[in-house]
């Protein structure tokens, strides 16, 4: 998550409009034992298809170059509809 922070701060000084992912994990969540419903997680995945519609390009936070199940779905969808994807670290 912070480093999702980190380049959303870069971008956007650098003058980019970012339109990012809802990342939700808070520490206190977790503690809490407080998790996303498979119902909120859908509703999350079709919401991230249509911010990727609204995007010119994708930046994929990727520390280390771990990609997860939903972000391979996100880059196959953002292929698929011609935008440009890039990495922040090699995958």
């Amino acid at each position: 998550m912070e480093e999702m922070l980190a380049a959303n701060r870069e971008l956007t000084f650098a003058g980019v409009i970012v339109v990012a992912p809802g990342v939700f994990g808070r520490p206190g969540d977790r503690e809490a034992g407080e998790k996303i419903t498979d119902e909120q997680k859908t509703a999350l995945g079709a919401l991230h298809l249509r911010k990727i519609d609204l995007a010119d390009r994708v930046l994929v936070v990727n520390p280390g170059g771990y990609i997860g199940e939903s972000t391979s779905r996100e880059i196959a969808y953002a292929h698929a509809t011609g935008k440009p994807v890039s990495f922040t670290d090699p995958v």
